[in-house]
């Protein structure tokens, strides 16, 4: 699945706290800006495989202080209305470390 991820907005499945992430794209190389919700300021860099996969390391400043860095793998899927939903398995490093697996939806 070849995808151009840049100006696509998501946010976590269901609405999540109101924070959207704009992507960017520029060959391989993908980074997004964050928007409104728990996030003060928050950076993912990665790389988009030829399979639309994003591998992304992140860091964030949430709005309570506390400061989060990890990394994502977030594959590609197609919902029922033809938007894009990436399926994120996800790992937070240090005082908070936590692993799991996230939906991202595609804002329109």
């Amino acid at each position: 699945m070849t995808i151009n991820y840049d100006g696509r907005r998501f946010r976590k499945a269901g609405g999540g706290d109101g924070t959207v992430a704009v992507y960017h794209q520029d060959g391989d190389l993908v980074w997004a800006d964050f928007l409104g919700g728990r996030v003060r300021r928050g950076t993912v860099t990665g790389r988009c495989g030829p399979d639309g996969t994003i591998r992304l390391a992140y860091t964030m400043v949430l709005t309570t202080g506390e400061v989060i860095a990890g990394h994502t793998v977030n594959v590609p899927e197609r919902s029922a209305d033809g938007s894009l939903v990436l399926r994120e398995q996800w790992e937070r490093y240090g005082e908070h470390a936590a692993s799991g697996v996230s939906y991202l939806e595609e804002v329109r």
